[in-house]
């Protein structure tokens, strides 16, 4: 009896052996595949040098874009500034002093605006400027360069209520922005437009009243000088980061950028900082026996 316990006792001790290797090995096999699936780093090597991005655009509708400019209506730089303050992002997307209004109105104030950004990058070019040509020859090169390498694709998405924003070749000394596009943009709907270089014509822009925030006067056409690299993706402009769909105001104290997602509370706070500023400046006004302008009204 003992010995046929004892058989009994070896083979189920066996089979638990048995059993307990195959279940090894199954975890082993299962494991290999997914181990070696991870290990393999082909696949994302071959999307890095193919170029990725790692901030995607969001996308909003123009009921969407209405009613957060709705909420900004008539504020300031420094109304939205102290709204940046309260929802916690202190001297964030304030752009450098350097960024300034070509024209300034100070009776309307009609250099002033807000808008939702859309956002366009041009980069230097690499390749070499014309050699002296004929004017027929020299004509075709600059349309040639204007079509292929230097246009303008952001255009179809202007509409009403655009800010285009720019990050242009910074040394190139080119006017990218000059007085017939930026009255094509106006047409379509763009409310203003930053860059954080050049633009030209600027006598002309003013006389035009389509506001216009620069670094300093660019003189060149963009043949030759610039090349457009992406529309609608993050840029910096002064400094700052630039989203596709952030909101943009702008006035005689610079440029402000209010990411979207806190754009709402930031208006609201805001809002009320102005209201405030309006009615105290509104007796003193009174007091002093000056009538009420724009900025009090």
């Amino acid at each position: 009896m003992q010995t046929t316990n004892s058989k009994t006792t070896v083979a189920i001790t066996l089979i638990a052996s048995i059993g307990l290797l195959g279940c090894s090995l199954f975890t082993v096999a299962a494991d290999s595949k997914p181990t070696a699936a991870r290990q393999d780093p082909k696949p994302e090597i071959e999307e890095l040098r193919a170029g990725k991005n790692y901030i995607p655009t969001k996308v909003y509708s123009a009921e969407d874009d209405r009613q957060i400019l709705k909420l900004f209506a008539g504020l300031r730089v420094a109304d939205v500034s102290d709204g940046m303050d309260k929802v916690g992002l202190t001297n964030i997307g304030l752009m450098s002093p350097e960024i300034h209004a070509a024209w300034k109105d100070t009776k309307h104030f009609t250099h002033r605006f807000i808008g939702i950004a859309v956002t366009v990058r041009y980069v230097p070019t690499n390749k070499p400027p014309a050699p002296p040509m004929e004017t027929e020859a020299f004509n075709r090169w600059v349309g040639q360069w204007y079509s292929k390498l230097s246009s303008e694709p952001f255009v179809p998405l202007i509409r009403k209520g655009t800010a285009l924003i720019f990050d242009d070749a910074p040394d190139s000394d080119v006017g990218s922005i000059g007085s017939n596009n930026i009255m094509g943009w106006k047409l379509k709907g763009c409310v203003g437009v930053v860059t954080n270089t050049t633009a030209r014509d600027t006598d002309e822009v003013a006389a035009e009243k389509v506001p216009l925030y620069f670094r300093k006067v660019g003189r060149g056409i963009r043949p030759g000088r610039n090349e457009i690299e992406s529309v609608n993706r993050p840029i910096v402009c002064g400094g700052v980061l630039v989203e596709p769909g952030d909101v943009i105001v702008a006035d005689g104290d610079g440029v402000i950028v209010v990411p979207r997602a806190k754009a709402k509370e930031v208006a609201e706070y805001a809002q009320a900082i102005l209201d405030g500023d309006k009615a105290g400046r509104r007796q003193l006004y009174k007091k002093l026996g000056l009538p009420p302008d724009d900025s009090v009204k």
